[in-house]
């Protein structure tokens, strides 16, 4: 049998106690306390308790100050308070709903309007401990799975004897844990690597960025770009593996993926007493990949030349690719479009002189897509609006619908 909703009332005058107990104990376990002290303590000492009627007028401790140390303390901060008074002011109801109370009832209250009330918060109390408790189990699960990514990829670094032989085992062992959480990703890994190799090696006749592209830095991009997603391993698969567009809260689980993928380089960069450029450039894109030129991307915001040179090529190459791809959320775009869609972003979405120099060389990016092309798909595609198609950010990251 449910056990009943447990009130605690507290009064100082007998009388009231009673009627309320009369009142609530038909429904519910009625518990009653004649001071603020005896309430504290029962808090403290009792089984839990769903919902605290409170007056306010009263010796030693008032209600005010009963409802503020109730917030305050960890363990009985989320028990919704109405407070009961004959106290009318505005000033009085505005003072107690600062502290954290859910309502007020005036005397001499009526006891229809008591039971309704009583019955509204214990609803939405109900309610409000089971979205806590979900995403306690979130944050529980989320935890796990970073503790696992972060124990494989201190296993997987120690293994290695030089440098070299380092980068190249985490890069295959990172895709690995990707690829068995995503079954999407194809060659997804393998196009991203090569789209920044010749966007890289494009700017290189570049005024702007000629300086930074030696042919050491895009060995780096090149052996860094598979790593944009690792964190997507300590994403639920509820969420990861979701046909169809993301709801806002599962969205904002998604998000994070960009920390997850940081934070893994990082304990891989401590546990080898490393800080390497392989390591600095994986973190770079792990992390900001996301970001977008005019400072509406996620995770820190950042925009223009604030967000690093990798990761404003590998948002390109990423998002180019989600366009041509598949993916049960949506369908392939024609080359031709996806290369349109991208152009549009200029000074948007991407920065613009890389997106110049993307215009310039779109036919190589159509030549490493065709020599690495994924098998056909043959899912059922995620109907997908005319707004999502003409917004690049959306049609390739899933993110909710906001039109």
């Amino acid at each position: 049998m449910k056990p009943r909703p447990r009130i605690l009332t507290v009064d100082d005058q007998p009388e009231n106690l009673l009627i309320l107990e009369d009142l609530l104990g038909i429904h519910y376990d009625v518990e009653v306390a004649r001071g603020g002290q005896e309430a504290l303590a029962l808090l403290d000492a009792g089984p839990p308790v769903d919902l605290i009627l409170l007056d306010v007028v009263m010796p030693a401790l008032d209600g005010f100050e009963i409802c503020r140390r109730i917030k305050l303390s960890p363990d009985h901060r989320h028990i919704p308070v109405i407070f009961l008074t004959s106290l009318d002011s505005v000033a009085d109801e505005e003072y107690g709903l600062s502290l954290g109370a859910e309502d007020f009832i005036h005397k001499p209250f009526s006891p229809p309007v008591v039971m309704a009330r009583v019955r509204n918060h214990l609803k939405l109390g109900q309610a409000t401990r089971q979205l806590r408790e979900h995403n306690e189990q979130l944050e529980r699960l989320v935890a796990a799975r970073t503790e696992e990514v972060r124990r494989q990829t201190i296993q997987l670094v120690r293994r290695e004897q030089d440098l070299v032989a380092a980068q190249d085992a985490t890069i295959m062992a990172f895709c690995a844990l990707a690829e068995t959480r995503d079954n999407e990703t194809g060659n997804h890994i393998l196009r991203t690597r090569h789209y920044i190799k010749a966007l890289a090696q494009a700017l290189q006749d570049h005024p702007h960025y000629r300086r930074e592209m030696s042919d050491e830095r895009i060995l780096l991009l090149y052996k860094s770009a598979p790593l944009h997603d690792l964190g997507k391993v300590g994403i639920p698969d509820s969420v990861l593996l979701k046909p169809g567009p993301l709801n806002p809260q599962e969205w904002e689980i998604m998000k994070r993926h960009c920390e997850f993928g940081r934070d893994a380089i990082d304990m891989a960069a401590r546990e080898l007493g490393s800080s390497e450029d392989f390591l600095r450039c994986a973190r770079q894109i792990a992390y900001c990949h996301h970001e977008r030129w005019n400072g509406k991307g996620y995770p820190q915001g950042l925009a223009g030349s604030a967000i690093p040179l990798s990761a404003r090529l590998m948002a390109i190459a990423d998002v180019y690719d989600a366009l041509i791809s598949s993916r049960v959320y949506k369908p392939a775009f024609p080359p031709e479009q996806a290369k349109a869609m991208i152009l549009s972003e200029r000074g948007n979405q991407f920065d613009p002189q890389l997106v110049d120099v993307f215009g310039e060389i779109a036919g190589a990016f159509d030549e490493i897509a065709a020599l690495y092309r994924d098998p056909p798909y043959r899912g059922l595609h995620h109907p997908v609006s005319g707004w999502v198609a003409a917004n690049v950010g959306l049609a390739a990251t899933r993110e909710p619908n906001k039109a």
